[in-house]
């Protein structure tokens, strides 16, 4: 079933009011794109992995509508949350994998269409680290990263849904970008140096 962004936009804001019945009539709206996303997600993923997309799109509408304080401004917000969440619960997985097995870490073969500029095998939880990292030195970067990276949006797309410049975003991108690259790279060799 396919939607007109504004018919998602409208529903997203009657949910904002309070309008479960809006929140109940955008589940079969949203659901195609949201598996969309898990499967984008989940292509990292070792095959034996526990979750399956429709489990990742599952968990993460729970987290989705437990969240009370979003105020929703758009399709594109939307699937920006939901695309933080789907990461949210792949690396608490990877959390809890590692702390079963004290401290193995799990690399992830990264397959996107939107270069992040990392190795292609990276550690999630060393990149969640350092998503955490950029976060709090500039949260709009961050935010970039997810917006990009993560939900798939394009320049445009992520500097409508921040509210800034598409020129602003680029250099957001590229610092992120830089930053993010840097920290992977030092957080690899602690790495190879712990294991040595």
């Amino acid at each position: 079933m396919t939607a007109r962004p504004e018919e998602i936009t409208e529903l997203l804001l009657a949910w904002r009011q309070g309008d479960d019945a809006a929140r109940d009539a955008l589940v079969p709206l949203v659901y195609q794109e949201l598996r969309r996303l898990a499967r984008r997600h989940m292509r990292g993923e070792q095959p034996d992995h526990t979750l399956q997309a429709t489990a990742l799109v599952n968990e993460a509408w729970l987290r989705l509508i437990d969240v009370h304080r979003v105020q929703w401004q758009d399709r594109a917000h939307f699937f920006a949350m939901a695309s933080r969440m789907m990461r949210r619960v792949l690396v608490d997985a990877a959390r809890a994998r590692r702390a079963h097995k004290r401290g193995a870490g799990r690399d992830v073969a990264l397959d996107s269409r939107v270069d992040l500029g990392v190795p292609l095998n990276f550690d999630a939880i060393a990149l969640d680290d350092a998503l955490a990292g950029l976060e709090r030195l500039d949260p709009r970067k961050c935010q970039v990263v997810e917006l990009r990276f993560f939900g798939g949006l394009s320049v445009e797309e992520t500097a409508e849904t921040l509210n800034v410049s598409s020129a602003t975003v680029a250099r957001d991108w590229t610092f992120a970008r830089t930053w993010l690259r840097r920290e992977l790279k030092g957080e690899s060799g602690r790495t190879q140096r712990d294991n040595s």
